[in-house]
This record gives C-alpha cells, structure tokens and sequence, in this order.
C-alpha cells in the first residue's frame, strides 16, 4: 500500500485484525459501492472501530487505528443482502476522513507494521488451547480458519483481541503496541480470573 491512500472506510463496534475474517451483511447503497469498488481494486477497504464518545458529524466517532481488509468470499442471502466474507490484511493509521455525497466515508491511511510472527512461548500455549477450543465450540467460527495457526502468538492474540469484550478504546490502546505480548498478558489475565 502507498504511504498514504484513501480508502473506503465500514465502521463497525468490532473489528478485525490482520490475518482474521469476519462475515459482513451488505444493504446500504453506499456500502454496496464500497463492496463493488473494492473488487475493481486490489486495495480493497478498511474496516475501523467506532468510538462512541467521537462526533458523527466531524467523524471523530471513528477510532484512528483499523484493518484494510479484502474479500475474500460473497454471496446473496435469503433475506435479499449481501454476505461478504473480508480477511484482515494489515494495520493501518486513518489520518483524516471525508464524508462522500451517499455517505460512504473515505480515510487518508497510512500502512503501519503488523505485528510480527512469533512463536507462543511454552507459558503462553493454554492460550492457544482455549483458543482452539472456542473454534471447536462455535463450528461456524471455525469455519473461517481451515488452517488455524496456533503456534504463531501475533496470530493467537488477534483472535482473542476480536473475541474478548473489551472497550474500542482498550483494543485500540493494545493494537497500537508494536507487538502481542501485552495481549497475551491481559488475555491470560483474564482467564486465569474465571
């Protein structure tokens, strides 16, 4: 991605970080657009968190830190939308975002560092276990990671990041880290307290 381009922004009061999926229902015209412009392009769009004490009108209700994403699968629902399937790739920095006629708004984003691949330390590996066995519970979660890598730490602690109930603001303050250790600590944190 160039230093800075603008993209098609989808907020959500989730996300999802690189290397994850997520399945999006389609039926706002001006997402359509979105969803058709991005298989004209191989940039595809960005998904971002909303921050409910942010302003609509000045679009400060859109958290800086997202995911360009791509998509990855698509097809008609029942219910007359579309089901589109992203998959997260890499994070970004929205700098400024404009508001198009239809209302799509568009961000000038910046391409940040993933988070680099490492392998799970040997204290870490309950973490991935849990993980595995949310997947085993919820097949349609599974569905989406034929091939789970729950060797790699930056891997197991973005899943979690998209599970676990925490605030936009303390899932952005933990993916502006440069890497999952502070995560990983809170997430086992977490269910060592259950």
């Amino acid at each position: 991605m160039a230093l800075f381009q603008a993209l098609p922004l989808f907020p959500l009061p989730s996300q999802v970080f690189p290397g994850g999926k997520m399945p999006l229902r389609i039926f706002e015209p001006r997402y359509v657009r979105m969803v058709k412009e991005s298989f004209a392009s191989s940039e595809g769009f960005a998904i971002c968190m909303l921050d409910d004490q942010g302003d609509v009108e000045h679009n400060t209700h859109i958290f800086p830190l997202a995911t360009r994403v791509q998509i990855v699968d698509f097809n008609p629902l029942d219910d007359g939308m579309l089901g589109v399937t992203v998959e997260g790739l890499e994070r970004l920095r929205i700098h400024s975002v404009r508001t198009e006629e239809d209302g799509l708004r568009v961000g000038r984003a910046e391409g940040l560092p993933n988070w680099p691949h490492q392998l799970l330390a040997e204290e870490q590996r309950m973490l991935a276990q849990q993980l595995a066995q949310i997947f085993k519970d919820y097949t349609e979660l599974a569905g989406l990671y034929p091939e789970p890598h729950y060797d790699d730490a930056s891997w197991v602690a973005q899943r979690w990041l998209e599970l676990v109930p925490l605030t936009g603001r303390d899932k952005q303050r933990l993916w502006q880290q440069e890497g999952p250790e502070p995560t990983l600590k809170l997430i086992n944190e977490m269910l060592t307290k259950e």
